[in-house]
């Protein structure tokens, strides 16, 4: 017998998962040039707006358990483009801040990111405005599912 909610394409979560496989692969020319992977990239944004912060700010920013967001500090500490220590306040706190290195990769992902994507989706007929509305429904579905 053959489920019509179980058919594939009548699954909004493949359609989710495809297009965020597919833009991640988008973006992965332009963060192999900078050296980092789309996580990394990910935390270090969040490091752009506001440094430093604590690790358990940076996972809750990206929706991940720390013990998710450790490693991947590790490495962008081990590429020099983070520096971790205990925060003065509260010893049991690991403060992450960016280094020289890492703020100035910010400015060359200004430079290469931002156009390279928008050169990449420009063969969408999607307008900005699509974008828009698009980020605001995918918001209400993330708000609605996280814990």
């Amino acid at each position: 017998m053959v489920y019509n909610e179980l058919k594939l394409e009548n699954q909004i979560c493949f359609r989710l998962y495809t297009a965020s496989r597919l833009i991640i692969q988008a973006y992965t020319p332009m963060l192999n040039t900078l050296g980092i992977t789309y996580p990394q990239y990910l935390a270090l944004m969040v490091l752009w707006e506001k440094s430093p912060l604590p690790v358990n700010t940076i996972a809750k920013k990206l929706l991940l358990e720390t013990n998710t967001i450790t490693p991947l500090l590790q490495r962008l500490e081990k590429e020099n483009l983070v520096k971790r220590q205990k925060s003065e306040v509260d010893k049991r706190c690991q403060m992450v801040d960016l280094t020289p290195l890492g703020k100035e990769m910010q400015e060359k992902a200004i430079n290469l990111i931002p156009s390279g994507m928008a050169e990449r989706l420009s063969i969408c007929p999607l307008n900005i405005n699509d974008y828009i509305n698009l980020s605001k429904e995918l918001d209400t579905i993330i708000n609605s599912l996280k814990k």
